[in-house]
Parts: structure tokens; C-alpha cells; sequence
């Protein structure tokens, strides 16, 4: 049995800042429903994912906008990834060098961080 993530919730303070942030920076935005009010659900798809992030007004989320820091990307060229931020004019920090990747962080409007892996190439190694 195939076990799939699909949805991550991204804590934030403003729905529309945020939904601009990801939509300048490539994701895809699926859906942007009002169910009533109060109830605001944004879900969004990085390019090439099956994998999409979600948040909105009353959804009741326990974690305060900018304390998710636990996703982590994996993106096929750092340098590429990290260019492609800066474009968008967004502060990404550079590539950090390591034996299990090359790794690439930013934060979102609310300070939520993610990071961008380009694994290794397993096939070069022995």
C-alpha cells in the first residue's frame, strides 16, 4: 500500500500576501475558496509536485504564522533554485555545502522557512 503525502498547512497572517509570495516564486494556485465566512481555504502546488501546501482564515491551525520550519524541497539544481528566488526578488540564503546535498533557505512574508535540496548524485559515488 502506497502511502502519499499531498497536503502540508503553512501558517500565515495574510492570506493574500502569502498566496502572491508562492504564486511569484512558480507554485501553482489551485484553489481559493471562501466556504463562509471566516473560512478561507488557499491551496497551492510547488512546480512538478505531488505534493501541495495549504492555509487560510479559521482553519485552526495550532501553529502561529512563521514557526514552520520543517519542509524540505527537493529541487533538481541549487544554484538554479537559489537564482530563481533572488529573481523574484526573495532573500534566499546561499548554497550550503554537504555531504548528503546541497541545500538552499528562504523564508516566506511570516518567516516560515524552507529549504531546497539538490541530492547527490548517488549513481558517481563507488
Amino acid at each position: 500500500m502506497d502511502w502519499k503525502i499531498e497536503l502540508i498547512h503553512v501558517p500565515v497572517s495574510d492570506v493574500d500576501r502569502s498566496k502572491d509570495f508562492y504564486v511569484k516564486i512558480g507554485f501553482n494556485a489551485d484553489h481559493d475558496q471562501v466556504v463562509h465566512e471566516g473560512l478561507r481555504f488557499v491551496q497551492m502546488t510547488p512546480p512538478g509536485s505531488a505534493c501541495s501546501i495549504a492555509f487560510g482564515e479559521g482553519l485552526g491551525l495550532d501553529l502561529e504564522p512563521g514557526q514552520q520550519n520543517t519542509i524540505q524541497v527537493v529541487v533538481p539544481d541549487a544554484d538554479a533554485a537559489l537564482a530563481q528566488l533572488r529573481d523574484a526578488g526573495v532573500e534566499a540564503n546561499g548554497v550550503d555545502e554537504q555531504a548528503w546535498g546541497r541545500f538552499v533557505t528562504f523564508d516566506d512574508p511570516d518567516g516560515n522557512t524552507w529549504t531546497l535540496q539538490e541530492l547527490p548524485d548517488y549513481s558517481a559515488q563507488g
